[in-house]
């Protein structure tokens, strides 16, 4: 490894599975002074596993300007490192004071980039990826969630939420009454033993996640597709989904074949059923 600078190293850690760390996060963590952590315990943990032994300092929202005041001195001639509980470090975690501190002081500031849950997320989401808003973790209460998702519901871009076991159930119920007909994404434990993913329109997703309580458990990534998407499918029958009733109505008939792309897609029955009867005649 090169010579280590003094300043701030903002190091990813694994989200679930150890084979994620890189090798670069390794020897920065072993060459690092002390860490800068979210919880001691938690990355005591991992630190054991890594066999690293170093101070470890805990950061949280309440205590940000303390460690600025305490430790800001100690990061000008150390080099430290800032590591999260899991994943990419200030991504909904503290820490975004510290490294604005350092910046404005001129301190050495880089980041080991890593393992983070939204890029898998949207990877595995089968949702548009082009263009997408994170908006952190879900609400607490219901109130906020109902006017989040309010604010959200002519959102065109795909929207991605950190969402909690005890808030899952909750929050997909209030998708199923707000957005019924917008598909959905929750990806569970992402790179860990137990991910799974579940796809679909809200009530499907929520009827597959409480038909078991292992599916409740863990750390959940929602994600919802934009509205230009439902407004794009809802009104125009491409040509590739034109391909797709053709093979079908050569092994179902008309009403069947309908009922299979309505199933699979966003657009309205009427429309497919015009574009099914105009190849069925056509074809006549």
């Amino acid at each position: 490894m090169a010579k280590i600078l003094n300043g701030l190293y903002i190091v990813a850690t694994p989200i679930g599975n150890m084979g994620d760390i890189s090798n670069r996060a390794i020897e920065t963590l072993q060459n690092t002074d002390f860490i800068i952590c979210e919880n001691p315990n938690h990355s005591r943990k991992l630190m054991s596993k890594l066999g690293i032994k170093k101070k470890l300092v805990p950061l949280h929202d309440h205590n940000e300007e303390e460690i600025i005041r305490n430790y800001i001195e100690k990061i000008k001639s150390k080099p430290v490192a800032l590591i999260s509980d899991a994943g990419s470090p200030l991504i909904s975690d503290p820490g975004y004071k510290l490294v604005r501190h350092c910046i404005n002081e001129k301190i050495y500031v880089t980041t080991i980039p890593g393992p983070s849950s939204i890029i898998p997320a949207l990877q595995l989401s089968g949702l548009p990826v082009n263009e997408f808003i994170f908006a952190g973790f879900a609400q607490k209460n219901k109130k906020k969630l109902v006017n989040f998702l309010n604010t959200i519901s002519s959102e065109q871009k795909t929207v991605i939420l950190f969402v909690s076991s005890h808030k899952i159930i909750q929050l997909l119920e209030i998708l199923m009454a707000k957005l019924p007909n917008r598909k959905i994404s929750v990806c569970k434990e992402i790179t860990k033993l137990n991910e799974k993913i579940f796809n679909g329109l809200p009530e499907k997703v929520l009827a597959e996640i409480s038909s078991s309580s292992k599916y409740t458990l863990g750390e959940f990534v929602l994600i919802i597709d934009g509205e230009k998407n439902i407004k794009h499918m809802e009104n125009h029958v491409s040509l590739d989904v034109e391909k797709i009733i053709k093979r079908l109505l050569c092994k179902f008939s008309l009403t069947e074949s309908v009922e299979i792309v309505h199933k699979i897609s966003y657009i309205e029955k009427k429309q497919i059923y015009k574009k099914a009867l105009d190849i069925k005649n056509d074809k006549n």
